[in-house]
């Protein structure tokens, strides 16, 4: 591998005599790994992630395109260091809580998060590039997760929600020293001056959101980087200039994670992942807190029955229902007051469950509700396909239910539901969403 001399030089000074096995461990291929979703008991192999008890090494890498378990968020294709993350949320943040995941695109530690949550807590995703933030959207309704809101927003936009959260994860945009045996372009683009280039767009990310964050609420800050300039000096400024106290991840069954004074390392030639750096702080400034009002009780919009609606959905009268333009939305009654706040402050992509699209008096479910950890399947007609004709689905091409009753029908593979279709007798609509399909040749 052809590195930049000022790179070898940098991280000769910052691992010493394991630098050789740094570089050795370089031209080894990238382990494969995925996380499997709490909605089955899927398990790919047995070759666990130490840090992380959902995640998995696999053995190769199958075309995952052509896995219909894939399309339907039984798992998520992420690389294994950063899993890193469910330590940190599981030591030192209470599932119950408000979170915002700043820089989520394409998904993979909001996925993680909302796992972690469940049902207790809420996650904010944001991404601010529109066209990655469309397909952070698709993954997190893969995923099945309802108490997640996705926005489209600049950090200084947040600015509007001062001591809203009680965890805010910045996994920021960064040099990408950690990724460079997966992408050679990172690099091609590799220079100490871009290295000073994210650091201070770091500072400057973490300065805009960090009056976002509740007086002891806790900031976890990740790169994919190992410079100690988007690293450690980054966590001490965290320290002294907005007002926080470095906590301490219990790492004891994990020798080879590498304990910074700052923070936790991961290297290609200690643990089986790509490189990445993790630092958790509590936050000890204070600022002012938003107040939250009471909001008015909307009517849906033309008027439909709520109970309709909620019955649609596991503990109906957990719910509250929305209706935003065309679409008919669930979200957990307990964050009302909280989603309202943030439908008036943000650009919203996506929030709760879609259950359906309103075209004319026709209610078309939606794929969002379709694959809903909470849908109620009990007076659903459901239909089991085999492999074939999945991948037909998901190519968005007609598939033959000779055996289905009309009307919607929720398509299966493996008992896990893919989406719907229309069966209107001699033929059923596909009703995938057409910017999911897959266009590889099956």
């Amino acid at each position: 591998m052809n590195l930049p001399e000022p790179f070898v030089r940098r991280t000769q000074e910052l691992l010493g005599d394991e630098f050789p096995d740094f570089l050795d461990a370089l031209d080894i291929p990238s382990p494969v790994s995925v996380r499997v979703n709490d909605k089955t008991a899927y398990v790919p192999s047995d070759d666990r992630v130490k840090w992380c008890d959902s995640g998995y090494y696999l053995s190769g890498r199958p075309v995952f395109t052509l896995d219909p378990l894939f399309h339907a968020g039984v798992y998520y294709v992420q690389e294994a260091s950063s899993m890193f993350l469910q330590q940190a949320m599981s030591q030192f943040v209470a599932p119950a809580g408000v979170v915002l995941d700043l820089c989520a695109a394409p998904g993979g530690k909001s996925t993680l998060i909302s796992q972690f949550l469940k049902t207790g807590g809420m996650l904010v995703s944001n991404e601010i590039v529109r066209s990655r933030a469309f397909i952070l959207v698709e993954n997190l309704i893969k995923w099945g997760n309802d108490a997640v809101v996705v926005t489209n927003n600049v950090p200084a936009d947040f600015q509007r929600l001062p001591s809203f959260f009680d965890a805010v994860v910045v996994d920021a945009p960064c040099s990408g020293e950690g990724m460079f045996r997966k992408d050679a372009g990172a690099i091609d683009e590799w220079s100490e001056q871009n290295v000073e280039m994210c650091a201070r767009r770091q500072r400057d990310i973490l300065t805009d959101v960090w009056d976002t964050l509740k007086k002891d609420g806790i900031l976890i800050y990740s790169t994919c980087t190992y410079n100690r300039e988007e690293n450690e000096k980054n966590v001490s400024w965290i320290e002294t200039e907005l007002g926080a106290e470095i906590l301490r991840i219990d790492t004891a069954a994990y020798p080879q994670i590498t304990v910074s004074d700052k923070g936790y390392r991961f290297f290609p030639h200690k643990t089986r992942g790509e490189g990445f750096f993790l630092s958790v702080l509590r936050k000890t400034s204070d600022a002012p807190s938003l107040r939250m009002k009471k909001q008015e009780k909307r009517k849906l919009k033309p008027e439909f029955d709520e109970t309709e609606f909620k019955n649609r959905l596991m503990e109906p009268e957990d719910w509250k229902i929305y209706s935003d333009n065309n679409f008919i939305s669930a979200f957990r009654l307990k964050f009302s007051t909280e989603v309202e706040l943030l439908k008036n402050n943000l650009h919203i992509m996506h929030y709760g469950i879609t259950l359906c699209e309103i075209k004319g008096r026709d209610l078309i479910p939606h794929t969002s509700l379709a694959l809903s950890k909470s849908i109620n399947t009990e007076k659903i007609q459901q239909a089991e396909v085999e492999l074939r004709d999945a991948l037909l689905y998901l190519k968005k091409e007609a598939i033959n239910l000779p055996d289905a009753e009309k009307g919607f029908i929720l398509v299966k593979y493996q008992n896990i539901p893919l989406g719907w279709v229309k069966n209107i007798g001699n033929r059923t609509n596909n009703l995938y969403p057409n910017e999911w399909r897959i266009r590889m040749k099956i």
